[in-house]
């Protein structure tokens, strides 16, 4: 995001958080893990099966290559894949199911929220909005003071805001819009007093 992108987001936080004893904190991930093993344990299974399959179809056609063959021929698509994964990063992602997708985005939305010492306010009501774009992953972690007075279906709502801007590339007015929801929770369950201090940085994280 640009320089005003942020500018834009941490505004947006200042205002919020002027109505509430809520902290809000936002990360965006390029990618929440590089894929490398997961790709290769897919690609190879794939690989295996494929060949297994090819070698059918030639002893159907009354064609028998010899084991040796059969199994360089594996070791070379193999090794191919293998190094396509390697020197095309960008390729990894397509191998790997949706579901262990998610999997490594939530996993690095929590190891954010508790990196980023958003769990440690003085009355847990920290919130980390969370987008991991190579997985179009968006998620909200919210400490225990505020997502127990909360429903899941305000925080639904949130994540849909966000993954719809990003969709749309328009992510920093999907960070402004949630920070916004979020504020207006935040106020109406811990609304701001006299004595209240800003805990955490009021801007956005690139990782």
């Amino acid at each position: 995001m640009t320089p005003q992108e942020h500018a834009r987001i941490a505004e947006a936080i200042r205002a919020a958080e002027d109505r509430t004893a809520g902290e809000i904190y936002c990360v965006v991930a390029r990618s929440s893990d590089s894929y490398l093993f997961p790709a290769a344990f897919f690609v190879t299974v794939a690989m295996l099966l494929i060949s297994v399959a090819v070698a059918w179809t030639l002893h159907h056609w009354w064609f028998d290559p010899r084991p040796t063959t059969v199994m360089l021929a594996q070791l070379a698509a193999v090794g191919c894949g293998l190094a396509v994964l390697w020197f095309v990063p960008t390729m990894r992602i397509w191998f790997v199911p949706m579901r262990l997708r998610y999997r490594y985005a939530h996993a690095n939305a929590v190891k954010q929220f508790l990196a980023r010492n958003v769990h440690i306010t003085e009355a847990r009501t920290g919130v980390l909005l969370f987008v991991s774009l190579a997985e179009r992953y968006a998620e909200v972690v919210a400490d225990a003071g505020i997502d127990r007075r909360v429903d899941q279906s305000a925080w639904d709502g949130v994540v849909r805001t966000l993954v719809e801007h990003a969709a749309g590339d328009r992510l920093a007015d999907g960070f402004v819009a949630a920070v916004a929801a979020v504020g207006a929770l935040l106020e109406r369950h811990f609304p701001r007093d006299e004595l209240d201090v800003n805990e955490l940085d009021d801007h956005v994280v690139e990782i």
